[in-house]
């Protein structure tokens, strides 16, 4: 897997172990979501909902989003969360890693008045349903601020109704959603 763009395109980082369960964002996904989204992320707060590997997070961060809080709740996949984001050298001040369930997690934050404008959400096609589930409560929690923008991977035949948040564009294997104002 590498970076498509920003500071550290073509970077390459550990993917996971073979027979993983986790399903790294393909890179014509992330190329294609992060044009859309990089008028946005210059200081911005990114929210990785599902990290994995933390890619999604690593593309912010290399494009210029000033922070990025990730959840995961595997501690397998937060290991190799860890190990990428050491391997490019981000600072401790511009990551958090959160390592438990999404819905705890977005609440925890809501709780400390955390807010961001971007975030991607990658639930595990098997248990889909927690993403727009996680999505929801971060709307509810405040976590999420009005106007974010939000890409949604989706498994094949799938459509994206989380309440309050607005289609804005489909995209290969995702929409782009839209916190309604």
């Amino acid at each position: 897997m590498r970076i498509t763009g920003g500071a550290w395109a073509s970077r390459r980082i550990a993917g996971p172990p073979t027979r993983s369960p986790i399903r790294p964002t393909p890179d014509a996904l992330r190329e294609q979501a992060f044009a859309i989204l990089s008028p946005h992320l210059p200081g911005a707060q990114f929210l990785d909902l599902f990290a994995g590997t933390g890619v999604n997070s690593l593309e912010a961060l290399s494009r210029g989003a000033a922070s990025a809080v990730l959840v995961e709740r595997a501690a397998s996949a937060a290991t190799l969360v860890r190990r990428n984001l050491a391997a490019l050298g981000v600072g401790a001040e511009r990551w958090e890693l959160i390592v438990g369930p999404a819905e705890r997690a977005v609440r925890a934050l809501g709780e400390r008045g955390w807010c961001c404008r971007l975030a991607w959400c990658d639930p595990p096609f098997a248990e889909w349903d927690a993403g727009p589930t996680a999505l929801a409560t971060a709307l509810a929690c405040g976590v999420l601020a009005p106007g974010a923008l939000v890409v949604l991977e989706l498994p094949p035949r799938r459509e994206a109704a989380v309440p309050g948040l607005a289609f804005v564009r489909a995209l290969r294997g995702a929409v782009l959603l839209q916190a309604r104002e």
